[in-house]
């Protein structure tokens, strides 16, 4: 019994393995034919233009990272200092000038006799600011006080090197509950 099972097996196995032979021949001939019909059509590459290169005729100009142009700059600066950062050079600093700006957080104000005050936090330690007062980097000076912000100006050099006024301000930081 067993064996009559298996025979009829494989003899339905080659039965769809002969169907299968069938159906690749006339795969194969299809194929054939559409390769005879199809004429593939590729344009020519174009040669390539030919190259002229350019003399470099700025080799023996300045060149724009030399050391020699930043001391010639860095002298003429010396002999006519900017009359904006003239008057920052010559005073004393103040303890707030040794911290960025980005590391102080305004956290309250208060009037003393009228004038105001700011309260700004500096690596943990609290510090009393009036107008006049200098904080930052940057030669700020605060330049007025309300109960949310401190308006300071700054003196930057630009894109040119040029020394110029910029104003920036430190807003009232609350702390989220």
């Amino acid at each position: 019994m067993m064996r009559q099972h298996r025979t009829a097996a494989v003899l339905a196995l080659l039965a769809l393995l002969a169907a299968c032979t069938a159906d690749q021949e006339e795969l194969r001939a299809w194929m054939d034919q559409q390769r005879h019909e199809v004429k593939p059509s590729v344009s020519p590459l174009q040669p390539p233009k030919k190259f002229d290169p350019a003399p470099y005729t700025m080799a023996q100009g300045v060149d724009p990272f030399s050391s020699q142009k930043l001391t010639v700059v860095l002298k003429q600066e010396a002999q006519q200092p900017n009359s904006l950062l003239a008057a920052e050079m010559n005073r004393r600093k103040e303890p707030l000038e040794a911290y960025p700006l980005d590391s102080m957080t305004m956290v309250g104000s208060l009037d003393k006799q009228g004038q105001p005050f700011a309260l700004l936090r500096v690596d943990n330690l609290l510090y009393q600011i009036k107008v006049g007062d200098y904080l930052g980097q940057n030669y700020g000076r605060v330049t007025k006080i309300t109960e949310t912000e401190v308006d300071l100006r700054e003196i930057v050099q630009d894109a040119s090197g040029e020394w110029i006024e910029r104003p920036a301000a430190l807003q009232l930081q609350e702390k989220a509950r």
